[in-house]
C-alpha cells in the first residue's frame, strides 16, 4: 500500500473554511451525443489552439493534487472522445501509486467505455459514473440526439468485467422519464450499481425552455416512497449527492438537487475547462484564468498563486432557479464545458 504524501504546497481551504480536495477537469467540450437537457444541436465546438493540451491538463491537475485535492474526476464533455485521453489517465495514475490522491475517476455517456474499460482499470480507476436517462431505446436516442442505447450497455458490460464500479447518473426529465424510475433502480441495482437522480440545471441556450423539462426531486422522491421503503444513511463519494437506501433492493440511490435542495453548504470542490478556465463555484460565473500562468513559464509559481487568489473568491454557494420567470440559464456556459 502506497505511503500517503502530504501536499508540498499548503491546503487550499476558501473563505469559508471548506477545504478543496476535489476537482473535476473537463479534458474536452466536444461530445459525440447532443443531450437534449445539455447542448443545442447545432455546436460550435472550441478551437484546438485554446484547449489545453494533455501534458497542460497533467500539469494543472497535479499543481490542485500538490495542494490537497484528494480526487479527481474527469469530465467532458464525452472525456473518452479526447484522442490520446489514455495517456493522460497513466500519466495521472502516478499521483495514485505515490498516494498522494485517493480518487481518479471519470464521468462518461459510455459510447467509448467497450474499448476503453479495460485500460481504465489498468490505469487504477475503480469507479466511473455512466449516464443513463432512460432504458428505452427510442427515448434514448430522442434524449441523446445521436446516441445508442446498446452500445452504452456494451460498455457498461465491459466496465463491469474489467471490474469496474459503476454508479448510473440519470437526470430527472418531466414528461420524458419520470415514469421509468422504478424500472431504472431495478435494473442498477439488480446488477450491483448505484443510481443517482439529478434536476436539470439552468446552464446554457439548449433552444427548449427548460421549465418544460424540470422535474422537482423532492416530488419523485415522495413518488418513489410511496411503494419503496427509502432509509436516509450517511454513505458520501466526495461529490453533492444525497443517498438513501432502498430496502427492498439493498441498492443505493442518489439524488443531486441543486435546486429543491442545495447542496453548497459542504461544497468542497472547483471544476477547471478544458481551456484552463477554473470556475469555484458550478452555478456562478466568476471564474479565474489559468491557462495564461500555466503558459507563462516553465516553474508551477504564477499557477499557484492565480489558483490561491481564485479560491479565496469562492462563494458560499449557487442561486438557480427555474420557474416561469427565469426561463433563461442561470449562467450562460452550457453544461458540456464545466463538464456538470
Amino acid at each position: 500500500m502506497p505511503t500517503v504524501r502530504s501536499p508540498s504546497h499548503s491546503p487550499l481551504v476558501d473563505p469559508f473554511g471548506r477545504a478543496i480536495t476535489y476537482l473535476r477537469v473537463s479534458v474536452t467540450d466536444r461530445c459525440d451525443f447532443r443531450c437534449v437537457y445539455c447542448m443545442a444541436e447545432d455546436m460550435t465546438f472550441l478551437p484546438k489552439r485554446d484547449v489545453l493540451s494533455l501534458e497542460e491538463l497533467d500539469r494543472l491537475c497535479s499543481a490542485f493534487v500538490d495542494r490537497g485535492v484528494r480526487k479527481l474526476r474527469l469530465t467532458g464533455g464525452e472525456p473518452l472522445v479526447r484522442k490520446n485521453i489514455m495517456t493522460l489517465i497513466a500519466n495521472l495514475s502516478r499521483h495514485l501509486g505515490s498516494g498522494a490522491l485517493d480518487e481518479l475517476t471519470l464521468t462518461t455517456n459510455g459510447s467509448q467505455l467497450a474499448r476503453h474499460a479495460r485500460e481504465l482499470a489498468d490505469h487504477g480507476v475503480r469507479r466511473i459514473n455512466v449516464s443513463v436517462d432512460t432504458l428505452d431505446a427510442d427515448k434514448f436516442r430522442s434524449i441523446t440526439r445521436w446516441g445508442e442505447l446498446g452500445k452504452v450497455m456494451d460498455g457498461i458490460r465491459a466496465a463491469q468485467a474489467a471490474g469496474l464500479e459503476i454508479k448510473i447518473n440519470a437526470v430527472a426529465l418531466k414528461g420524458v422519464n419520470e415514469h421509468e424510475f422504478d424500472d431504472l433502480i431495478r435494473w442498477t441495482h439488480g446488477e450491483g450499481m448505484d443510481l443517482t437522480l439529478i434536476e436539470t440545471m439552468p446552464l446554457g441556450e439548449i433552444g427548449d425552455d427548460r421549465t418544460d423539462q424540470y422535474l422537482p426531486l423532492s416530488l419523485v422522491r415522495s413518488r418513489l416512497a410511496e411503494h419503496w421503503t427509502l432509509e436516509d444513511i450517511p454513505y458520501k463519494t466526495g461529490g453533492p449527492a444525497r443517498y438513501v437506501r432502498v430496502a427492498e433492493t439493498g441498492g443505493r440511490l442518489g439524488f443531486i438537487t441543486p435546486l429543491t435542495h442545495n447542496f453548497c453548504e459542504g461544497c468542497n470542490r472547483v471544476r477547471v475547462t478544458c481551456t484552463g478556465t477554473l470556475f469555484m463555484c458550478l452555478g456562478q460565473e466568476d471564474a479565474a484564468d489559468l491557462r495564461a500562468p500555466l503558459r507563462a513559464s516553465e516553474g508551477d509559481e504564477l499557477l499557484q498563486a492565480a489558483i490561491e487568489e481564485a479560491i479565496a473568491r469562492k462563494p458560499k454557494g449557487h442561486d438557480f432557479v427555474i420557474d416561469r420567470t427565469h426561463r433563461g440559464p442561470a449562467v450562460s456556459r452550457h453544461m458540456s464545458v464545466t463538464g456538470g
